[in-house]
């Protein structure tokens, strides 16, 4: 009767609504899913996001709604009635959303019976936690210490300022050395310092500079000196008649290179505040020119190696190490490359990169040169980037007292990660250069 008739168009009225619902949780989670995957790149972390928003829809929803909901497309015939009681044909595609969703549901329902947790608490905890996570990572992924002028010195002062870096890096802020056999045991069973000390011996050895190779008397120029950990050990190393001399932008660093000198007794070492685009000494200078990760920092390459050669005596020694970017002359950048790089530059006040073939012409084309030795130490350097996060995480002491500094330190971690996977695919590379200046 008219009463039977109402309740049942009641019912379908309820039933459609509660469908329409479950229609609109579903495609936002949905369009979460995707989001997530296209624009973080956290598949593990996406469909977990969408795992969350469907679970919840099913906590608000009847359990009939849940399974009979499957979005409409185009693909093979189905019957439908439609609001005028006639017969129309709706195309509709592939039915293994609504499996996958399903699976995804019994997932999260499993999981929350093991930890005895409700499920749609699971849900929304593993949501909130996607959520937060997709927040953290919309921060980080924004750079904040853009290069402009004046931002390197900066930088650098606050780094030496606020003794993290030191803490952890020790004396010497540039990437240490690892031999296929030391990775093959696990790179965090090498001291962290010590790669760094293996580093400059390897660097040396690169350049063919030593004291029983003909350097103990030699007049050695350390460009983008730090707080002088590689000018104090080369100053050792070569003996007391070497006379090495740092360079760098940054008034902390000269003072705080100067304090170690004093303190480990090394006079034969000492350091200026100078640009290295724009350097103050004569022609033909040092009988060795030492250059450690600082040509990132130059927003003018071609004078930074002008200058440098330079300074150079004839018959001295020229060596340089420098992250560099692939060549990307035969194979172009892809929008990927682009935006990594981007963030690259960015974010540790580097004004750009270039190529370890961009660098070797720069060198030849001074005129001043002999033949240049170039290599790729990416593989003997790779592990410094996760090391030094490691580090932190072994030892939180450094930081953990400034709270000021918790943002930097993870934007720091962040970068370095970042940088770790950039060299791991091939985007990076670590330059290493070696060559003697023509005699006259």
């Amino acid at each position: 009767g008219p009463a039977h008739s109402s309740s049942v168009d009641k019912s379908l009225d309820t039933s459609a609504k509660q469908e329409a619902e479950r229609g609109i949780i579903f495609a936002l989670s949905s369009r979460i899913f995707i989001s997530l995957q296209r624009n973080m790149r956290l598949s593990i972390l996406s469909i977990a996001a969408w795992a969350s928003c469907v679970s919840v829809s099913e906590a608000f929803a009847p359990s009939s709604a849940a399974s009979s909901f499957v979005p409409r497309s185009v693909g093979i015939n189905d019957i439908n009635n439609n609001k005028y009681g006639n017969t129309q044909t709706v195309d509709v595609r592939d039915h293994s959303s609504t499996q996958l969703s399903m699976g995804v549901v019994s997932v999260v329902n499993s999981a929350a019976k093991k930890i005895g947790v409700p499920p749609e608490a699971l849900a929304v905890g593993t949501a909130a936690a996607v959520v937060g996570t997709a927040g953290v990572k919309f921060v980080l992924d924004r750079p904040s210490r853009k290069y402009e002028e004046g931002s390197v010195a900066r930088e650098y002062d606050s780094w030496t300022q606020d003794g993290i870096l030191e803490y952890y890096w020790g004396e010497h802020i540039h990437l240490g050395y690892y031999t296929k056999e030391e990775m093959e045991a696990g790179y965090k069973k090498k001291d962290f310092i010590e790669a760094k000390f293996d580093f400059v011996d390897e660097m040396m050895n690169l350049g063919g500079i030593g004291a029983e190779k003909g350097d103990s008397e030699a007049k050695v120029l350390d460009v983008g000196c730090g707080v002088g950990g590689t000018s104090r050990y080369l100053a050792k190393k070569l003996g007391p008649k070497a006379d090495v001399t740092g360079i760098t932008l940054s008034p902390n660093q000269v003072k705080r290179a100067t304090e170690l000198a004093e303190e480990q007794g090394v006079p034969n070492a000492r350091f200026t505040v100078m640009n290295a685009l724009e350097m103050e000494f004569p022609d033909n200078t040092f009988d060795v020119v030492w250059a450690c990760e600082s040509g990132e920092h130059m927003p003018d390459k071609e004078a930074y190696i002008n200058e440098m050669m330079r300074v150079l005596k004839p018959g001295g020694k020229f060596v340089m190490a420098t992250w560099c970017q692939r060549d990307d002359r035969e194979v172009a950048f892809d929008k990927k490359d682009e935006r990594d790089l981007r963030f690259l530059y960015e974010e540790w006040t580097h004004p750009y990169f270039i190529s370890i073939e961009k660098y070797k012409e720069l060198i030849d084309a001074t005129g001043l040169m002999n033949e240049v030795t170039t290599a790729d130490w990416n593989e003997e350097t790779i592990a410094s980037w996760r090391h030094s996060v490691w580090v932190g995480v072994y030892d939180p002491r450094g930081f953990i007292f400034k709270p000021t500094k918790y943002l930097k330190c993870a934007r720091d971690a962040y970068c370095l990660e970042r940088m770790h996977r950039a060299f791991k695919r091939g985007l990076m590379q670590y330059g290493m250069f070696a060559v003697t200046k023509k005699s006259e």
